[in-house]
C-alpha cells in the first residue's frame, strides 16, 4: 500500500502543476526546428488519447488542444495522483513565411509532431537578369 505523509510535498507538487517549474513547464513541452523546407514542432502529450487532440490555424496562430483523463475508474479512491490530468492548450505563432494551408500532423508514442512547410514565396530562388547581350542568373 502507498502512503502519503508529507503535506508540503503535495502542496509543492500542486504549485508546480499550476505554475510550472523551470525543469517542467505547465502543459505541453515543445521542441521546434527548421529542417530543409519545413518547420517541425514536437509536443509532448504522454497518456493523451489521440482522439482528444485538436489542431486549428487562424491568422498564423496554430492552437493545439488536448485532454488527458485520469486512468482511475469513476468512484475509485485515489491513493496517489501525481500525473497531471485535464485540458491543455498551447498557441504557437507562425511566421508569414510559412504555408499554413499545408500543415500536417502525426501522433506517435505520446509525441505530437506538426510539420509546417515554408511558403513558396519565402524559398530562395534564382532570378534571371538580362541585358548587355548576355543573360545571367543571380541568387535572390
Amino acid at each position: 500500500m502507498l502512503m502519503r505523509t508529507d503535506p508540503f510535498r503535495d502542496l509543492d507538487r500542486l504549485a508546480g502543476q499550476v505554475f510550472g517549474t523551470a525543469a517542467r513547464p505547465v502543459g505541453m513541452p515543445m521542441d521546434a526546428y527548421r529542417h530543409g523546407d519545413e518547420v517541425v514542432v514536437h509536443l509532448d502529450l504522454p497518456g493523451v488519447d489521440p482522439e482528444s487532440v485538436d489542431l486549428d490555424v487562424e491568422r498564423n496562430v496554430l492552437t493545439v488542444r488536448a485532454e488527458r483523463r485520469s486512468p482511475a475508474p469513476e468512484g475509485a479512491e485515489q491513493i496517489a495522483a501525481e500525473r497531471p490530468t485535464g485540458r491543455y492548450s498551447r498557441q504557437i505563432f507562425l511566421g508569414d513565411t510559412l504555408d499554413t494551408d499545408r500543415i500536417s500532423a502525426s501522433y506517435d508514442a505520446g509525441v505530437l509532431t506538426v510539420r509546417v512547410p515554408v511558403a513558396e514565396q519565402a524559398k530562395p530562388r534564382k532570378i534571371q537578369i538580362s541585358g548587355g547581350g548576355e543573360a545571367r542568373q543571380i541568387a535572390g
